[in-house]
């Protein structure tokens, strides 16, 4: 019975401590912990509440920090300390702009208080507003917008004829005639109509003949305008495609036979260089085919890089040598080129080499 009454008492003792421990404290107590602002247009702007609380504890309330989880919400809240009985609030600010579509955001507070972090929420749907013709188009070429000022054909065989459009906008008060400066001989190229009219829109179709560009590999060209008959070289259109050798018309047999390109080595590091000086580097190409191998293009990613294979044609067992010179000339720090070689192997017609290095000025070396 005594040993009973003992932890009776020691129970009691800490009940009491802890209410007067707990009687010195601030208590923050919020109306509500979340918000929902409902649907609203992204052009109707910044949507603020205000989170409204009252300090139900026995001392002062201090809020130390109020942090929102991100930037697009913006907090405010009352610096003052809080007396006891008394109230306090924070608002909070959504700034919708380029956000369409559903938030739910945090709002976390901290202060003196016996619950020292709350976390408050704020959600909503945005509502996306309708964007304006320079959003919708926002390449200019002269007079007439664009989505995009370049058109890609992707991939095409050497015998391919592809047709692709680009749409043109006359966002002026005037019509806009176009016409064309140059054309390069594998394309042919139309408006439609000729005369786009004020705030009108048209169209530019290209035709591209894969066979007239005689090439391969990534070919990039432009289609310069005449705008009202104006040649302002700014008034272009890139035009890209890569050009690919068609091997679907050969046989079993013939595959048996065909070349195939081997790189013993595919990648080589210089290691350090100074800024401005040359180094070279040769790849080897072995024919394990069983016919010639013929190199149809090679192309490095910059003009830094030259490359000269010995010879175009390699037979049946042979190999040659693909000299590679990188300059380093305005060039700084890690630097890594790639050279595209494209052959006649209908398995792996494409390969690419790679060459790196570290270039320091006179100064670092």
């Amino acid at each position: 019975m005594k040993r009973i009454l003992q932890i009776i008492t020691v129970f009691a003792l800490v009940v009491a401590v802890t209410n007067a421990f707990a009687q010195g404290k601030a208590k923050i107590v919020f109306d509500e912990l979340e918000h929902d602002f409902g649907n609203f247009k992204e052009a109707d702007g910044v949507q603020t509440t205000t989170f409204k609380f009252t300090n139900k504890g026995q001392v002062p309330l201090v809020l130390n920090n109020v942090r929102a989880s991100c930037g697009c919400t913006t907090p405010g809240w009352t610096k003052e300390p809080v007396a006891p009985g008394s109230a306090g609030e924070i608002k909070v600010s959504y700034n919708p702009k380029n956000r369409p579509g559903s938030f739910n955001k945090s709002v976390t507070v901290q202060s003196n208080a016996e619950n020292a972090t709350v976390v408050l929420r704020i959600k909503g749907s945005v509502e996306q507003r309708e964007k304006t013709l320079a959003e919708l188009y926002p390449r200019k070429v002269g007079d007439l917008r664009v989505k995009t000022n370049h058109i890609s054909f992707s991939r095409m065989t050497q015998k391919e004829t592809k047709t692709n459009e680009l749409e043109l906008v006359n966002d002026t008060d005037k019509p806009v005639q176009v016409g064309f400066r140059t054309v390069p001989g594998h394309l042919t190229a139309k408006a439609e109509p000729e005369t786009i009219p004020a705030h009108g829109k048209g169209k530019l179709v290209v035709t591209y003949d894969a066979e007239k560009v005689n090439t391969f590999g990534f070919s990039s060209h432009r289609i310069y305008l005449s705008l009202n008959g104006s040649n302002d070289y700014k008034s272009s259109i890139g035009i890209s495609a890569t050009i690919e050798e068609d091997f679907s018309h050969l046989t079993p047999e013939q595959l048996a036979n065909a070349p195939v390109a081997n790189y013993p080595e595919k990648t080589f590091d210089f290691g350090e260089m100074t800024q401005g000086e040359k180094k070279e580097h040769t790849f080897t190409l072995k024919n394990d085919g069983k016919s010639d191998l013929i190199i149809r293009n090679v192309r490095s990613s910059c003009g830094c890089t030259a490359v000269a294979p010995a010879k175009k044609v390699i037979a049946a067992g042979e190999t040659a040598p693909i000299k590679v010179t990188f300059d380093s000339r305005g060039k700084r720090g890690r630097q890594s080129k790639t050279i595209t070689v494209i052959t006649n192997d209908p398995k792996t017609p494409t390969t690419t080499l790679r060459i790196s290095s570290n270039v320091v000025t006179t100064a670092e070396s």
